[in-house]
């Protein structure tokens, strides 16, 4: 790859590619399973939260020979869900095989379980069958948490439509087991000829998250694609336990000639950050590496005599690196990584071509690693 005009060829770009992948592993995947009669917008609601079209009918396959769920799953999402039966007629069929699918994978681990189901109903349909009725209660008994959702519901200012507040209503008095006792109001997407816009899609998320396994929640944060301050906190956290394990490694001062223990601690907060903005690999890899020497090159100039450790950049001069260097310079990484990370997601530094300019990222970079690395040196 170039950067400024030069060929470079970084052993870290390899590191990080085996790091990102070793953090994909990590994540584990969250499964959700969603329902709902045809037509009333599930494959909408899907690719609005989780931001590309894994709801298309054919994708996946199905989960044993005759069933009619499918299981369609990608990198941190896996969705289960129903292919040639209808709700009201199919019903003991679709029981059955829901009953033995989620039973057979309670005894996998945690990434193969199914963790929480969707139910959608279109929020203008104005009723809610017994049938309907009957299957969330089949998948509550199944220890799932349900959450009830009203699709394509109107909005004007802070008022849901009359329509879709009364089936809310019927439903909640139904007393279902379900997440809240109450459906979720939603609008996938926004349609300026009406002026409705999206709305209920974070509220959604949020309730999702707050009933799904521990171990999971982190791969639902990184497969959503509409909840950005649950992103920017989940990398916070990153940063901050990368931070004091770097403070660990040099509480006793490591020699500059060893400081490259460091640079494992920081590739793998990188990766991390990289998956929770949904970097592609190439792309990550790519701004890791100019990231790093634009760093390198900072730190050189931000204080005389030392020159500051990043990943995949090991040499250094004269004394030793203590704890309070270690935190200022992780830091500076990782905030400065998250910038770029955000500002890529945005699309911020894409060229007409659909590739990164990574000579912008590398500008971006340098100067957030030296702001935050000169107020973590005050502090």
């Amino acid at each position: 790859m170039r950067f400024n005009g030069r060929v470079i060829d970084l052993p870290q770009q390899g590191a990080f590619t085996a790091e990102f992948h070793k953090q994909l592993d990590q994540l584990g995947r969250f499964n959700l399973a969603i329902f709902g009669k045809t037509g009333v917008g599930k494959s909408t609601l899907v690719n609005a939260v989780f931001g590309e079209p894994l709801a298309q009918t054919g994708i996946g396959a199905p989960v044993t020979e005759g069933s009619h769920l499918y299981l369609d799953q990608r990198g941190t999402l896996g969705l289960l869900d129903t292919k040639g039966v209808e709700i009201g007629r199919d019903d003991k069929r679709l029981a059955k095989d829901l009953q033995a699918e989620v039973t057979k994978r309670r005894n996998l681990p945690i990434a193969e379980q199914i963790h929480a189901a969707w139910y959608c109903v279109r929020g203008m349909d104005r009723r809610f069958e017994d049938s309907e009725a009957a299957l969330v209660t089949e998948l509550a008994d199944l220890e799932l948490p349900v959450l009830v959702v009203l699709t394509q519901v109107p909005k004007n200012g802070n008022d849901y439509h009359p329509d879709a507040v009364a089936l809310a209503d019927a439903i909640e008095a139904r007393g279902l087991p379900i997440v809240g006792g109450r459906p979720l109001m939603t609008n996938a997407v926004g349609d300026q000829f009406t002026g409705q816009s999206a709305h209920g899609l974070i509220d959604l998320l949020q309730a999702t998250f707050r009933v799904s396994p521990e171990a999971v929640r982190t791969a639902l944060i990184v497969a959503q694609r509409v909840d950005m301050a649950a992103k920017a906190k989940s990398a916070q956290i990153q940063i901050a336990s990368t931070v004091a394990a770097a403070a660990g490694v040099a509480a006793v001062p490591i020699p500059f000639a060893d400081a490259t223990v460091l640079v494992p601690l920081q590739l793998a907060m990188m990766a991390r950050i990289a998956h929770l903005y949904n970097t592609p690999l190439g792309t990550a890899a790519a701004m890791a590496a100019v990231s790093s020497i634009a760093a390198t090159e900072g730190g050189r100039r931000i204080a005389t005599g030392l020159v500051k450790l990043v990943p995949g950049a090991g040499a250094i001069v004269g004394g030793a690196i203590g704890a309070s260097v270690a935190s200022a310079l992780t830091a500076a990484v990782g905030g400065a990584w998250l910038t770029v990370c955000q500002m890529t997601a945005k699309g911020a530094f894409d060229r007409e071509d659909g590739s990164v300019d990574t000579d912008q990222v590398s500008e971006v970079f340098r100067k957030e690693f030296a702001n935050r690395f000169r107020r973590r040196n005050r502090d």
